[in-house]
């Protein structure tokens, strides 16, 4: 079996070190405020290049803001979005970045769900993808672009030969309501590929629609299911689980898939 990378998620202004003390080679991080539309920030206020070169070991993944829709009707917001996933694109390929995840965004209910997935085809028709972009799944809304498999399908019927990849999120999955039992099969069947495994488990039900992690094992989702996943998938891991279980989530997963 192929070596599948285990990383994490990391804040505040030393993501580098806190790699360093979990002991991973591979981390995930915002480059600004997730809730804010302002510039990009890059962690200890060094420049790009300073960044990159203390990174230089270190694969990084870089999550775009919470805020961004792409997919919305709302002009107030599909048109800063569209701006603020750029800006986060050219400053991730600064900083040497693998990939930029966004995620799928929603319509209103008021909205033909057609022009959520048009607007997509938009965007990354105008989108300098300087490094790859990921669309995440989706935990809840009932007019979400990457919620339910349905809803995945149609968005991947539009932008699926754009060469925009697909980061699969075990915890969006179980409460956006997806039969754990065969995950990644499922969506590889739907989109052809899994790019990147946001790898949590769930505080809630299935199908809650609630975005709420747990630490492996801690949740509501079978751990088998979540490994079975990972080991189908053969996509790099970032865990996305609470801080004070994480060192034990990744000595769980290099056991789980060694």
């Amino acid at each position: 079996m192929a070596i599948i990378k285990v990383g994490a998620h990391v804040g505040g202004e030393t993501p580098i070190e806190d790699a360093k003390a979990l002991g991973i080679s591979q981390i995930q991080l915002f480059l600004g405020d997730p809730q804010s539309w302002k510039g990009t920030h890059i962690p200890g206020d060094l420049s790009p290049e300073e960044f990159a070169k203390k990174a230089e070991n270190i694969d990084v993944f870089v999550h775009a803001r919470y805020l961004i829709n792409v997919a919305t009707t709302n002009n107030k917001v599909r048109i800063p979005s569209r701006k603020l996933l750029q800006t986060d694109v050219d400053t991730a390929a600064s900083i040497g970045a693998k990939a930029v995840i966004v995620h799928g965004g929603h319509v209103t209910a008021d909205d033909d769900p057609e022009v959520g997935f048009q607007n997509w085809v938009k965007a990354l028709d105008q989108l300098d993808m300087k490094v790859p972009v990921f669309i995440e799944n989706t935990a809840g809304g009932s007019h979400a672009m990457a919620r339910r498999l349905e809803s995945i399908a149609k968005l991947w019927d539009h932008v699926g030969d754009t060469g925009v990849g697909f980061c699969l999120d075990t915890c969006h999955a179980h409460a956006g309501g997806i039969d754990m039992g065969a995950l990644a099969e499922t969506i590889l069947g739907v989109t052809g590929r899994i790019d990147l495994v946001h790898c949590n488990d769930s505080r809630d039900a299935a199908d809650s629609g609630a975005d709420r992690h747990a630490n492996l094992g801690q949740g509501q989702i079978e751990l088998d299911n979540i490994i079975n996943c990972l080991k189908i998938a053969k996509a790099p891991v970032i865990l996305e689980t609470p801080s004070e279980g994480v060192s034990q989530d990744i000595a769980l997963l290099a056991k789980a898939l060694a």
